[in-house]
């Protein structure tokens, strides 16, 4: 048995109350809390880190919107605000594969600020959150830490947005982990300065890869065959080389990935090239092995493009992203999980909060949304069974393991988050249950905010 200590009882103090509270600001969380307050409510956006943007931010994943091309069809809103946005204040350029633009994951930390100042959201950065308080089955509030030490915020209603449903499950509510042995791929992120753009461009151009180059390796990856001969930003063949000449140990045969963006600066940037097994993102002991082992392997891939990619010879660390990237841990058991089904066949529900395009990226399949097809995604996916008070959005909603492969997308998070902010607002104003709001106004409100539908 293991041993434990007791904790003596304590007061916390409340240090603040509003009406809805966000926890996690990544794309779902920062979309949950700007269409909450356009919604007419008080608002509290609450993150662990010292910056909003999540996974955009302290990952570094820049390519918001990568799978969109001529006949894609995509739900608009808080998403594409995003990306808006950026391109105004300077923190995007046009992205290698796609008709969208690369968010700058500096400078949207910017981006996030004056959307959150704007927009009149009370900001609680470098808090975390570790309990939830309730009454019954229902949330109040929760329990933060930080050098403040240990502190309650109260709300109406609480919108568990961290990506792990953390809020979820200590609140009772049924979830799903995924095995650690079948989990996608954690990565480590970094970009790299010291590239001479022309000659890697004329590089790419001389050897141009496609998506069929992405089963390569140990990977293995199932595309309509539309995609197969569409350009990627793949990089594969510097790391193959550098295992036969010995320059990287044999057992390192996943290293490889897409290359982001070139800048005349000579920067190369969200350099998605370190895929880690079996890393489990609700396991501080695994993220501490992962993040240590993406960091060496990291630095073994620049070794091997300064080897032998063109233009990368003086290619040098920048820097890292601020923790390693998770995609695939808990979600919840909603009122309606989403199937895979769903996410192949254009899925349509009647308590749509937003339409995303048939892209699936994960577990082995890619299929890019260049014909025209999308699916809805529903209200009752962010309902958790049990638990009053609370919705989850983000990765985290109810599905299947091909639905997440679609719904973990950053742009889907987004169109989950503004629906669930739309909804836990029109909860406060009528003073009503999550599982009772008038779906019809949620979904006018959600046009009102100019969010495709159908």
């Amino acid at each position: 048995m293991a041993d434990t200590i007791r904790e003596p009882a304590r007061e916390v103090p409340v240090i603040h109350r509003t009406e809805v509270l966000v926890v996690g600001s990544g794309p779902g969380g920062l979309a949950a809390a700007l269409a909450a307050v356009r919604a007419g409510v008080e608002v509290t956006l609450l993150d662990r880190f010292g910056c909003f943007g999540g996974n955009i931010t302290t990952v570094g994943v820049e390519g918001f919107a990568w799978y969109r091309h001529e006949a894609t069809v995509e739900a608009g809103g808080i998403g594409r605000e995003f990306e808006e946005r950026a391109k105004a204040m300077g923190a995007a350029v046009p992205e290698s594969q796609s008709l969208s633009y690369e968010l700058d994951s500096e400078g949207f930390k910017l981006v996030a600020d004056r959307l959150v100042e704007e927009a009149g959201i009370h900001p609680m950065l470098h808090r975390m959150f570790v309990a939830p308080i309730r009454d019954g089955d229902r949330i109040t509030g929760v329990i933060v830490e930080s050098k403040a030490g240990r502190e309650a915020v109260l709300a109406e209603v609480v919108i568990d947005a961290t990506g792990d449903a953390d809020i979820a499950r200590m609140m009772g509510a049924p979830c799903v982990k995924t095995p650690i042995e079948q989990m996608q791929a954690a990565s480590v992120m970094f970009h790299i300065a010291g590239v001479d753009k022309a000659r890697f461009m004329e590089g790419v151009r001389a050897d141009p890869q496609t998506y069929a180059d992405w089963s390569s390796g140990e990977w293995v990856v199932e595309t309509d065959g539309k995609e197969d001969n569409m350009f990627s930003p793949f990089l594969g063949k510097p790391f193959e080389q550098a295992i036969r000449d010995g320059l990287l140990p044999a057992n390192l045969n996943t290293i490889g990935g897409t290359w982001g963006a070139v800048h005349d600066s000579g920067e190369m940037t969200y350099m998605n090239l370190v895929h880690l097994a079996e890393v489990d993102g609700t396991c501080p002991d695994s993220m501490t092995k992962g993040e240590i082992e993406g960091r060496r392997q990291a630095m073994l891939a620049i070794d091997a493009l300064r080897a032998y990619t063109p233009g990368c010879e003086a290619a040098r660390l920048r820097n890292f992203g601020m923790t390693i990237g998770i995609r695939d841990t808990r979600k919840i058991d909603a009122h309606y999980n989403m199937t895979e089904a769903d996410v192949r066949h254009q899925g349509r529900f009647e308590d749509s909060i937003g339409i995303y395009p048939e892209f699936i990226d994960g577990y082995g399949v890619l299929i890019l949304p260049t014909t025209g097809r999308y699916m809805q995604v529903p209200y009752r996916a962010m309902l958790p069974k049990g638990v009053r008070g609370l919705l989850v959005t983000g990765r985290a909603i109810g599905g299947d393991r091909i639905a997440h492969a679609a719904t973990r997308n950053m742009a889907c998070c987004a169109v989950a988050g503004q629906g669930a902010g739309v909804a836990a607002a029109q909860a406060v104003r009528r003073g009503c249950a999550l599982d009772a709001v008038d779906i019809t106004a949620v979904q006018v409100e959600l046009k009102r905010q100019e969010v495709r539908l159908d």
